[in-house]
């Protein structure tokens, strides 16, 4: 997600952060079906932004005229950019999943300075996700779609990272735009370069069995490339990439890496690169490391990568901005095969057993608290320091976790596990991606960022959160264990769920749908509203108070126990003392 300028960007973290990296963004992790216990793909989203209210977006199937067309509006700013041709048909869309189970997430890069910049008309990261979920009905269809967009249209914003997945396949696809100016004429006559496309892109298959990420810098390097004669005869030698120029073998299962016609010759032609194909790396011709692009970016997908699988503080370096260091491989194998709920707590991170674990130093205060209110750089005598990045993060708008199953019917395979604000304390809820109606505490216009609502999810989840952080160590015990009652709860209900709804058919089957992830959506209201005001209760004025049998307790005669007054942390009351110690020392 793009809600920064690159230029304040580019202050985020110190001097040493360049244009070509946005530290303020979003996070997605990837997991193929050979990962996962149950044989579902997932991917995961977090929507994080100082300014993006949390709702759940819904574009119903729907039917149009020849000659009908569509305008197409910036995600990000609203503006409108320019008019497209309307398909015949679209299909239903809940949030960033379709009614085919295909779900899509993104982050931003950025990428080169030369790149970064927007330009007038096109179309935008944002509506080329919602756009191709409701015109393609699988992963290889959704990179043709976007493709396609591609090499009709420029593209409007800056350099983009796209996690793609169905019931059977998990895709990532970087792409970033091309600029007017860029091509130096000397080169693009050498080459014989023509300015074709709107853009310039590789798309990778994960491989079965194997997880991925990626969190605001590009993460492909080298790539498969095809021979310089296609082999068209299918199982004579075809090869597992095709350029866009041999789309149709795109759904050959063989293929499992596609790329822009252009995507090395356009940076041969702006001077970016001079070495072999072969050697041609993506991400470090169009979106080069820096520190902050490590450190705040790739440092995320570390802390995944170090969760799932064993030996992976071999590349805890390069997570906190040595480049030099060995490079974070795009894709690995975990040493076991997650479940969903695992996956959403994947999402909850804080660097927890890393160097980089941000409960653990003065900056936690003292409740341990693992946030860090921006800017994110700072300097003190000169010298220039970062806050930590973190998966979890107080400005999300909204996640969730893409649930696509094989072995059930399309309407039902699909569960968009749907929260709002930080990821840590979120409760992911499940949305069928057949449902045609959106739970009221959801629904778009159910209040906004400046406009409060008490039936809004995001508001009663910000309500909380916010007051969670003023005494974490102590509150987010209690939060985490209605969190955990209600997702596991929602687990065992799905399972059931699914049993009964798999048989049904149409309006049938949407009232189930919608009846199920609606009331799934109360619960969920109901508890967090006690929650609330259990957490303001028990925590009121810095106290704690007692409690007995799942009730508080009361004195004799009826009134309210003595509260516990618990110390700071020991590290706390060491900094009070060196900073004011002389002042309020007993004499």
């Amino acid at each position: 997600m793009r809600k920064i300028n690159r230029i304040i960007a580019a202050g985020l973290f110190g001097a040493a952060m360049l244009v070509s990296s946005a530290a303020d963004a979003c996070t997605n992790f990837l997991f193929t079906k050979g990962a996962t216990k149950d044989g579902s793909t997932m991917i995961t989203y977090a929507a994080d932004s100082h300014t993006l209210y949390g709702e759940l977006y819904y574009r119903r199937a729907a039917s149009y005229p020849a000659g009908t067309m569509f305008q197409v509006v910036d995600w990000d700013t609203g503006t409108k950019l320019i008019q497209i041709p309307q398909v015949a048909h679209t299909y239903s869309v809940v949030g960033n999943m379709n009614e085919h189970q295909l779900a899509i997430g993104e982050t931003t890069y950025g990428g080169r300075e030369e790149l970064a910049k927007e330009i007038e008309g096109g179309i935008d990261y944002g509506s080329l996700i919602y756009l191709t979920l409701q015109r393609a009905r699988n992963a290889r269809e959704a990179i043709q779609v976007l493709a396609g967009f591609m090499k009709d249209y420029p593209y409007h914003s800056e350099g983009e990272s796209f996690s793609i997945c169905d019931p059977n396949e998990v895709w990532i696809l970087e792409l970033i735009g091309k600029r007017p100016g860029t091509v130096k004429p000397e080169l693009a006559k050498k080459l014989k370069y023509k300015y074709t496309d709107g853009a310039v892109w590789v798309a990778r298959r994960i491989p079965d069995g194997y997880v991925s990420g990626h969190a605001n810098q590009a993460r492909i390097t080298q790539f498969p490339q095809e021979p310089k004669k296609f082999q068209k005869a299918k199982g004579k030698g075809l090869h597992q990439a095709i350029s866009s120029l041999h789309m149709d073998y795109l759904y050959e299962p063989e293929v499992e890496c596609v790329y822009s016609s252009e995507v090395i010759t356009y940076a041969r032609a702006c001077g970016w690169y001079d070495g072999t194909d072969a050697d041609f790396s993506f991400c470090d011709t169009y979106a080069p490391l820096t520190f902050s692009g490590l450190r705040g970016c790739d440092a995320r997908v570390y802390a995944m990568f170090n969760r799932v699988a064993s030996g992976m503080q071999r590349y805890e370096k390069y997570a906190m901005g040595d480049a030099t260091a060995e490079r974070l491989p795009l894709w690995i194998k975990p040493d076991h095969k997650v479940d969903v709920r695992e996956v959403m707590n994947l999402m909850r991170d804080h660097y927890e057993g890393t160097t980089m674990d941000m409960s653990k130093d003065l900056g936690a205060g003292p409740f341990n608290c693992p946030y860090r209110w921006r800017p994110m750089g700072f300097e003190v005598d000169g010298h220039s320091y970062v806050h930590e990045r973190a998966t979890s993060t107080q400005q999300t708008g909204f996640s969730f976790v893409a649930q696509c199953r094989s072995w059930l019917p399309a309407k039902v395979g699909g569960i968009l596990w749907f929260g709002v604000d930080d990821t840590y304390s979120t409760v992911y809820t499940p949305m069928y991606c057949g449902i045609t109606e959106i739970p009221l505490c959801f629904r778009q216009g159910n209040g906004d960022m400046l406009t409060y609502s008490e039936t809004s999810a995001f508001w009663l989840f910000n309500r909380v959160s916010n007051f969670v952080y003023s005494r974490y160590s102590d509150m987010i015990k209690d939060l985490q264990k209605v969190q955990t009652d209600l997702e596991e709860g929602y687990i065992a209900d799905v399972q059931k769920f699914d049993q009964r709804a798999k048989g049904s058919e149409g309006e049938a089957l949407e009232r189930q749908l919608n009846d199920f992830s609606g009331r799934a959506a109360e619960r969920m209201m109901k508890e967090w509203n006690n929650l609330d005001r259990y957490l303001l209760v028990k925590y009121m004025d810095g106290n704690i108070k007692k409690e007995r049998d799942g009730r508080f307790e009361r004195t004799a005669t009826g009134q309210a126990a003595f509260p516990e007054q618990p110390k700071y942390r020991d590290e706390w009351y060491r900094m009070i003392v060196k900073d004011h110690g002389e002042v309020i020392r007993e004499k």
